[in-house]
This record gives structure tokens, C-alpha cells and sequence, in this order.
């Protein structure tokens, strides 16, 4: 474990330093500051003004870690060369509520949607992260509109006048609004959701051809929410006291999911899902069987790279590149 987490903040210091948002050449009249795409520091400012800051991860700050195993499927690899996809491999899991603050109720309408974040460890000390939600898409089509969503969350309290910062930018953003508004009820166990990942990455196979794909996890347990009788009666950190008892009892099971793209899907647009009719490949079952290190200190020193990535896999949304020198800056705030 410490071999990957040096790894890890290594790789941290360097992103700090080299890696900035791309910048847009020009504002539609309708969204004027678009063109002032926020660093990654400014991103991490952004998210802070949104929800306070804590000291914690600027965003999914109350999660707990687990731990287990990934068993790669025999199709995975005719889709992707990676190391990953090699043979049986110890990963770190951490589930997570959303917004930065650390110690939102599991039961608050705003701790969804619920995260899930993997680190497969792979056995030259190397690692692969994977950052996914329970949402099947994101508010926004760019970094630089998370910034000014961000933004508008900030300026809108509850004693901004009407129409609020907020209400103006869901109005011009219906896809944002349905993000913040059409979530799904919090669920039973973070065991009974399942997740999907953000942005599109490109799985290149043995012979160099590439096909971007998005991930998704689909729970052993099926999906089961709660309905507002059954949330009454839940405890503001019920997820981690649930979890911590199923895992006791037995596994927790998840199938990694690759979804292929096909001609004209949104690639570099991670607020459109790609319709469902796309094919599915299984590439593996995720095992979590133990809980993990859930101390302050182990909890501030996992960091998750979603662009850090092997050979096999690559970058297909440019939202990867910014999202992974941001995490590095709060990952320093909360040290």
C-alpha cells in the first residue's frame, strides 16, 4: 500500500505544476466568462465557495474505504491491452456522499449523487483510478461551466434575491437543472446503486485500434432505493454503518461495465448519456470483502487519479486531464 500511494503523491506534485484547463476561444453571448476557464486551483476555489471549506476533499468528502479484489473478464481483453485487465488485482474502494462537506447527512436530499471511486493496485507498483457517480452523466458539458455552476451555487443562499445567480444559470442549463433536481432517492446501501463514470476513455486493443468507451457498475445486490417512510428512519451516516455490516456478513459485488460508443456520440460532452441501446461489455467483477483504513490521516492521504492511466487506456474527454491535476490541489489542502 505505501509502495502506491508515493506512487500516487509523486505523480500529485508533478500534475501541480505542468497541467492547466483548456481555454475557450470565444463566449456565446448566452454564457458570457465562458472563455475564463478556471485552473485546476481555481476549480478547487470554485468548489470550496460552493461548499465551505472544510479541510477535506473539495468535493465527496464523507465516504468510507473498503477493500477487495477485480477478476477481469476473458472479453475485456480482446477490448483493451492494459495491465489491468491481466489477471486478479488487489484494489482500494471508497464510497462517498457528495458536496465537500464532511459531515452532510447520508439522509440530505444534496448528498446525492452517491460516489464511487476504485484504485486498482497492479503489481509493478503502478495504479489505475476510476471516479464514478450515481448519475448516468454531469451537470455540464465543460470544465469551465462547472465553474460558473459552481459559482452560481455560491452567489444563491437562502437570502439571495429572486431570481437568484442560480436560477438564471438552470434556466439557460435544463441539463444541469435535472442534475440538481431529478436525482434518484438515496438508496438502500451504497452496495444497491449503481454508478457511472463521468467521462469517455479510449480502450485501445493488441493491434492499436481504439473505441471510446464510458464505464458503468451494476450492483450483484440490483438497485434498491429508499421511499420517504423507510428514510425517516435512517441515521445520518446509515450508509457507512450499513455497509460496514454487509461486508461483515458477505462480498459486495459490482460488474465493471464498458459502454461502447458508436458514430456520433458525445465524446467530449459528459452531460449526455449515450443512449441505451449501446452495447455493454462486462469487463470484470469487483469484490469488496474487508473494510479498509478509515482513519483522518489514511482517509487525507488517498488520493484518486481518473487520468493517470496504462498502457491500453487513454484519454477520450479532455475533462480527464483537468479533473486529475485538480484532485493533486485539494489532495495538498487537506495534508
Amino acid at each position: 500500500m505505501i509502495k502506491h500511494t508515493s506512487i500516487a503523491l509523486l505523480t500529485a506534485a508533478t500534475l501541480l505544476g505542468v497541467a492547466a484547463a483548456p481555454a475557450v476561444a470565444v463566449d456565446p453571448p448566452d454564457r458570457p466568462g465562458l472563455s475564463q476557464t478556471p485552473l485546476p486551483a481555481q476549480l478547487v476555489k470554485d468548489l470550496h465557495g460552493a461548499f465551505g471549506e472544510h479541510r477535506a476533499r473539495a468535493i465527496h468528502a464523507k465516504g468510507i474505504v473498503l477493500q477487495g479484489k477485480f477478476e477481469p473478464s476473458v472479453e475485456a481483453k480482446t477490448l483493451s491491452r492494459a495491465s489491468v485487465f491481466g489477471g486478479p488485482i488487489p484494489i482500494v474502494v471508497r464510497f462517498s456522499d457528495f458536496t465537500g462537506i464532511p459531515n452532510i447527512p447520508d439522509t440530505a436530499q444534496d448528498a446525492s449523487p452517491r460516489g464511487l471511486a476504485l484504485k486498482f493496485q497492479m503489481a509493478d507498483g503502478s495504479d489505475l483510478d476510476i471516479v464514478s457517480h450515481s448519475f448516468n452523466g454531469f451537470p455540464v458539458a465543460s470544465v469551465a461551466e462547472f465553474g460558473l455552476l459552481l459559482r452560481a451555487i455560491a452567489a444563491s443562499g437562502p437570502n439571495a434575491a429572486k431570481p437568484s445567480t442560480l436560477d438564471s444559470f438552470l434556466a439557460a442549463h435544463p441539463i444541469a437543472k435535472t442534475f440538481l433536481t431529478a436525482q434518484k432517492p438515496p438508496p438502500e446501501s451504497y452496495a444497491t446503486a449503481a454508478y457511472y463514470g463521468v467521462n469517455a476513455f479510449l480502450f485501445i486493443d493488441a493491434s492499436g485500434s481504439s473505441r471510446p468507451v464510458r464505464y458503468r457498475f451494476v450492483p450483484e445486490a440490483g438497485e434498491h432505493y429508499l421511499d420517504d417512510a423507510a428514510l425517516k428512519t435512517k441515521s445520518p451516516d446509515y450508509l457507512s454503518r450499513e455497509i460496514e455490516t454487509r461486508v461483515a456478513g458477505k462480498p459486495v459485488r459490482f460488474t465493471w461495465y464498458a459502454q461502447l460508443a458508436e458514430p456520433g456520440d458525445k465524446i467530449e460532452d459528459p452531460s449526455v448519456a449515450w443512449p441505451d441501446n449501446r452495447r455493454l461489455v462486462a469487463l470484470g467483477v469487483v469484490t469488496i470483502d474487508r473494510i479498509g483504513p478509515n482513519t483522518p490521516q489514511a482517509d487525507k492521504a488517498l488520493l484518486f487519479l481518473p487520468g493517470t492511466l496504462p498502457p491500453g487506456i487513454g484519454i477520450a474527454d479532455p475533462m480527464v486531464t483537468v479533473r486529475n491535476a485538480a484532485y493533486p490541489v485539494s489532495a495538498q489542502e487537506r495534508q
